[in-house]
């Protein structure tokens, strides 16, 4: 037979991501291209300790729940926020999800017509381009520097477009790992609400905040907290993959009540739930004596900058040396500007062929501005991998030098 599929879904068969996922499956091949975080630091014991109690303690974990996701979880997440992050959520306006992949996908089918205009970073996620472009959405990017995104260059696109969303990462943006400066961040919600534009804020990995000397620096806030009203301009988005563990999928959406409830019936549609085993074994393990999130973020964070350094050491040998990069406080990529004429793709071609892979810059814009630029994951590996997976990836670099 002869399938049909939508013209948006030809993307997705051709995304490079898809065979650097099934090349990682290989046991001696090296990956730094995904959004991994270090499976030797899950919390096993305290988690297999949360599911033999919650299983033993309620048959209910193994039957379907509520659609806005596990009502103990969504008051501890309101509560943790508000004592961590100065944000004033209440339970009833956040939304459990699976993963922050789909709270994004959620607002888009509830949010974007085909046609809309949606800002985004650039570069960004390629996993919000994705969806994105699912949906036929007109993707315009907005630029930026090292203070985040640029309000003069964002208000002209406002201007000149009047998109529906903006989607942003203030701590620590994918793939940059760019922390937006306090100015910058009150500078931006103060021109979104003027326009009245929403904007997405994903702090999957503003978590992950490496230690510079002797102590891990204070978070700046989130844009959510630094509204007036908390939630009327702002959906806050995330997720425990990055902290916890992947496998988990328990992401969260929290905002207006409005938005909230349109997105619970949206979910509803989609797959009824997230996991209420997942859920309640989550709130289990952080509600516990025994496990404590902030001593567990503070191992992850030194352990993470641990890598990030090594990284950085080794982007100082002579293959690297016409290479650009800055060194981010946190997040879990390193985001390099190749030598001038090397094109990330082609670049790709060649460390496949050696055992190892990156994400090419070509994925993380809606444009060409990113090609001559690759992403590079410092979490999932170990160190020995890490040091050979740069090893091979210099090789090929200069093997391109060499002929040219």
């Amino acid at each position: 037979m002869q399938y049909s599929f939508a013209s948006r879904a030809e993307t997705l068969l051709s995304s490079p991501l898809r065979s650097i996922r099934e090349l990682a499956k290989r046991d001696s091949f090296i990956s730094l291209a995904e959004e991994l975080p270090a499976e030797e630091l899950f919390p096993l014991t305290s988690l297999a300790e949360a599911a033999n109690d919650v299983l033993a303690a309620d048959r209910r974990s193994l039957q379907y729940g509520e659609a806005e996701g596990y009502g103990p979880l969504r008051e501890w997440l309101s509560h943790d926020w508000r004592r961590r992050k100065k944000l004033s959520m209440p339970p009833d306006q956040i939304l459990l999800t699976t993963g922050t992949q789909q709270a994004i996908d959620l607002l888009v089918r509830i949010y974007v017509d085909p046609g809309d205009c949606v800002l985004v970073e650039n570069p960004t996620s390629p996993g919000l381009l994705q969806v994105l472009r699912l949906q036929g959405a007109r993707i315009i990017a907005v630029e930026g520097d090292e203070n985040g995104m640029l309000p003069d260059n964002l208000a002209a696109l406002i201007k000149a477009h009047r998109p529906k969303l903006l989607f942003a990462a203030p701590n620590f943006t994918n793939p940059t790992g760019v922390k937006w400066s306090l100015e910058r961040r009150r500078e931006v919600l103060q021109l979104c609400a003027s326009h009245e534009l929403l904007i997405v804020e994903d702090d999957s990995v503003g978590d992950l905040h490496f230690p510079q000397g002797s102590s891990i620096p204070s978070p700046l806030p989130s844009l959510m907290s630094l509204e007036e009203f908390q939630g009327t301009n702002v959906l806050y988005i995330g997720s425990f993959s990055k902290t916890i563990a992947p496998a988990l999928r328990t992401g969260w959406a929290a905002g207006n009540r409005t938005l909230i409830e349109m997105m619970t019936a949206v979910k509803q549609m989609a797959d009824w739930q997230s996991s209420m085993l997942n859920q309640r074994l989550l709130h289990h393990l952080l509600d516990s004596r025994h496990f404590r999130l902030d001593e567990h973020i503070l191992m992850l964070n030194r352990e993470y900058g641990t890598r990030l350094k090594l990284m950085v050491e080794l982007l100082k040998r002579s293959a690297w040396k016409d290479t650009a990069y800055a060194v981010p406080e946190g997040g879990m990529f390193l985001w390099v500007r190749l030598p001038e004429g090397l094109n990330g793709d082609a670049l790709l071609k060649a460390s496949v062929r050696k055992g190892v892979a990156f994400l090419p810059g070509s994925m993380c814009s809606p444009g060409e501005t990113a090609d001559e630029c690759i992403r590079l994951n410092f979490t999932h590996p170990g160190r020995d991998e890490l040091l050979l997976g740069m090893n091979l990836i210099s090789e090929a670099i200069m093997e391109f030098t060499a002929r040219s």
